[in-house]
């Protein structure tokens, strides 16, 4: 037996049965025992299974180095070639400094002939034939743990409820957290769907208990809340799945890197991704906190970021995006008459980037022609929008062509083909089935990184929103065999890169997630949003209710709350746009649920109306949200709940700290809904005053907040401060959705109270204060202003002032 120990973990492997073990420091908590191995090959119609137990391992001695992660202890475990001359090492390592056990696998051929990878196993454990309980020793108290023919996963010593975090594949494809009793998320819409959603190799469970998921997952178990999380630091090399049974007498999980059968040629090796495992506490303050940091790391992301490896609030993207209003109609018209709004409402609304979406090329793919509803093409716009003060951006999807596209017709060739040497199938999108460009075609490459650098350096568009990126990384007979799919789109978003340049500022959209980390600036995270709470295609409703990624202000949503721990660690977050205007069908209670979501999940902030069709009132829901939040929220209920429906933003200021708080309805009826302070970690013994934003209603609580009528898919989100005996409280205000970031000064001085807001443009609004002292009178800007006595010691402030306010209070 071979040891390696850590601060954190002791692992075990056993040469002779080619497994290992993983336990943590004590004996109640998470472990994984004799997880088997393996690497999964053909040459010509024979298959073989590498790493099978009673394979010879030549080991390694014990090693100390450093990386990325910190110093490691590690060991190499060889084997000899085996009968087709390939040979196998392993790299197993501990950090000593982060709670991660780290894997490799490296595949090398000495052998006469190519082989062809299928999938690289680091995981797995469990059994479907594990034998359940006597149940007549449960009915006498004895629970015995079931003999796992092929190891054992424990997310705890006696799991419970179990749980599966699933993440999918691509921007689009769902995640969220799924129990024994539900179903994974897929399409029912069959091919039409199902290579948009799903990456090759990524199992598709029909079965209750059963799920998949890309690059990581975590195995919860909700009764002892604690976990454990599987999955890859980086995609560079291959994409990795899961697989997962939550049955918590059997649980199984299994984690494989997808060689995609691409060719290792003699003479050649191969190296897979670092996998990764992390035992977690399911109630922690950030969970997936160290696992989304070491990607993090191992992607040099803090390159893109800021050395702290946090973002500015300012370079946050604000904007305007002309899809969700014009769609493929839009013109270049429509693109003046939205930005010479934008300068009208600029002071009050000081929105970055006016970007323009789909509609302006003559087909996806002929980027260097126009629609004739853009005559002149875009760079005359790039330099008015500029002109006007903001930074022109641009949509393009560089790695998909329609049909009958010049492109497809000129260079077949660039073409990804499949079965038949049909063109691969990339889904069904725009009425049809694009063509996806095989990117191991240097000319398809080089034509696709050129229109990248034509929009950046030719046509002026600083911003670039990358759609539809996925079809780089679609199931195909690539040019190259020896490549797999995740090296293609890696190697394809490294020329996008450059081609950009670094100051360019990328999103990434329709994307894979691994391989863009560290490579663009921005990521979508969630499906598109649409006009409709629940998915629809041509306004038909039935049958696409239940579509997990089809377009959905749902479906972004689920998406949006579930990865919100990649914010500010992998990229700025994209939750997609915000609809404000009364024409969609969504009701003001969603169009708030939105817009929360959006605001205090801290990421972009784009809004896709026709500006001339947005009421004052809307557009002051706009306002209330600027400048963005910026931080990612708590989830408290992440792992309890499919749609997280509770969170938590813990903020700073000039008064001191306070916490956000927000409580969703998810159902499809009103509910009557409280803010226990429990379960949002709050003390239930400290006293608080709160106020929730949407209502503006002011109250002092202790245990919860009474009871609200929330209206179907809608949100209460209150701003919660403790009672501070003696000294006057900040309540809040309808600023900010924050409720005290407009708050740039405090001074509570025994004779007087003074504050400064600031706020863009023109603001109105009230400030709610508490003070133990009366007010003897009240200034604003000089100005006298009255006030409300809300109730004992608690005062409402009308406020009227353009950027900057200060409020002089005297006490009586």
């Amino acid at each position: 037996m071979l040891t390696l120990q850590s601060p954190f973990y002791q692992l075990t492997i056993n040469p002779k049965e080619t497994t290992w073990s993983l336990y943590g420091p004590t004996l109640n908590g998470p472990s994984l025992e004799d997880v088997q191995l393996a690497v999964h090959y053909h040459l010509g119609n024979s298959s073989f299974k590498a790493l099978k137990a009673g394979t010879h391992l030549l080991a390694g001695t014990v090693e100390d180095s450093v990386s990325l992660h910190g110093p490691l202890k590690k060991i190499v475990v060889r084997t000899p070639a085996d009968q087709n001359g390939i040979r196998f090492s392993l790299e197993f390592a501990l950090s000593e400094i982060y709670p991660l056990m780290l894997l490799k696998i490296n595949v090398e051929n000495r052998g006469p002939r190519p082989v062809y990878l299928d999938r690289m196993e680091f995981l797995n454990s469990g059994s479907p034939y594990a034998p359940r309980p006597n149940p007549i020793a449960m009915l006498l108290g004895r629970r015995e743990a079931p003999k796992f023919p092929h190891g054992a996963i424990r997310p705890s010593p006696n799991p419970g409820e179990l749980a599966f975090y699933s993440n999918g594949w691509q921007s689009w494809s769902f995640s969220g957290v799924l129990k024994e009793s539900q179903r994974f998320r897929r399409s029912r819409l069959g091919l039409l769907r199902t290579p948009v959603e799903i990456g090759t190799g990524t199992p598709v469970p029909r079965k209750p208990g059963w799920f998949g998921s890309d690059m990581f997952g975590i195995l919860a178990d909700r009764q002892n809340r604690m976990g454990i999380l599987a999955g890859f630091l980086a995609q560079k090399q291959h994409f990795g799945s899961l697989e997962v049974s939550t049955d918590h007498y059997s649980p199984i999980l299994r984690l494989w890197a997808n060689g995609d059968s691409a060719r290792l040629d003699p003479g050649n090796s191969v190296e897979t991704d670092w996998a990764c495992i992390y035992f977690l506490q399911l109630d922690s303050e950030n969970p997936l906190g160290p696992y989304m940091d070491a990607v993090a790391r191992e992607n040099a992301v803090s390159t893109r970021l800021s050395a702290s490896n946090r973002i500015d609030r300012g370079k946050i993207p604000t904007g305007w995006c002309s899809w969700y209003d014009f769609y493929l109609d839009v013109s270049a018209d429509d693109i003046r008459q939205n930005l010479n709004r934008m300068v009208d409402i600029q002071h009050d609304i000081p929105l970055d980037i006016l970007q323009i979406d789909d509609g302006f090329e003559s087909r996806v793919g002929d980027w260097y022609t126009f629609s004739k509803r853009f005559p002149d093409g875009v760079s005359p716009l790039a330099a008015e929008i500029k002109q006007a003060g903001f930074s022109p951006g641009l949509w393009l999807a560089p790695f998909i062509v329609h049909p009958r596209s010049r492109v497809a017709r000129e260079h077949p060739d660039w073409i990804l083909r499949g079965m038949n040497r049909l063109p691969a199938n990339t889904g069904y999108l725009w009425n049809t089935f694009p063509h996806a460009l095989d990117l191991t075609v240097p000319a398809a490459l080089e034509y696709a990184a050129g229109v990248i650098d034509t929009a950046v350096h030719q046509w002026g568009f600083p911003y670039l929103k990358l759609d539809f990126l996925f079809a780089a990384a679609v199931s195909g007979r690539y040019k190259d065999p020896t490549r797999t799919r995740a090296q293609v789109l890696r190697s394809a978003m490294e020329a996008v890169r450059k081609a950009a340049g670094e100051d360019a500022f990328l999103v990434g959209c329709g994307c894979p997630l691994g391989p863009a980390i560290g490579l663009v600036d921005s990521m979508r995270i969630s499906t598109d949003v649409e006009q409709r709470w629940e998915p629809s295609h041509y306004n038909l409703e039935l049958p696409f209710r239940g579509e997990p990624a089809v377009p959905s202000a749902r479906n972004a949503i689920q998406n949006t709350l579930v990865r919100s721990p990649m914010h500010n660690r992998w990229w700025i977050n994209d939750p997609d746009c915000l609809l404000l205007r009364e024409s969609t069908h969504l009701t003001e209670a969603e169009v708030r649920t939105l817009a929360s979501v959006i605001a205090l999940c801290g990421g972009s902030l784009l809004v896709s109306d026709d500006l001339s069709k947005v009421s004052k009132d809307r557009l002051d829901v706009l306002q209330s949200l600027l400048p963005p939040i910026g931080k990612a929220p708590s989830l408290l209920d992440l792992f309890d709940a499919v749609t997280p429906s509770r969170l938590r933003l813990d903020l700073d200021g000039p008064e001191g700290q306070w916490h956000v708080l927000a409580l969703f309805n998810w159902d499809n009826s009103t509910r009557d809904l409280s803010l226990q302070l429990e379960s949002f970690s709050l003390d239930p013994g400290e006293e608080y005053f709160v106020r929730t934003f949407w209502d503006g209603r002011v109250m002092r609580v202790r245990k919860d907040v009474q009871a609200a009528r929330v209206p179907p898919h809608g949100a209460v989100v209150a701003a919660l401060r403790p009672h501070k005996p003696g000294s006057s409280i900040y309540l809040g205000s309808s600023l900010h959705i924050s409720q005290g970031l407009e708050l740039t000064a405090w001074d509570d001085s025994p004779g007087s109270l003074r504050l400064r807001l600031e706020r863009p443009g023109k603001a109105s609004g009230m400030v709610d204060l508490y003070m133990p002292k009366a007010p003897g009178r009240a200034s604003l800007n000089g100005e006298a202003v009255n006030w409300t006595v809300i109730q004992e010691g608690i005062y409402r402030f009308p406020i009227d002032f353009i950027k900057t306010a200060e409020l002089e209070i005297p006490y009586k």
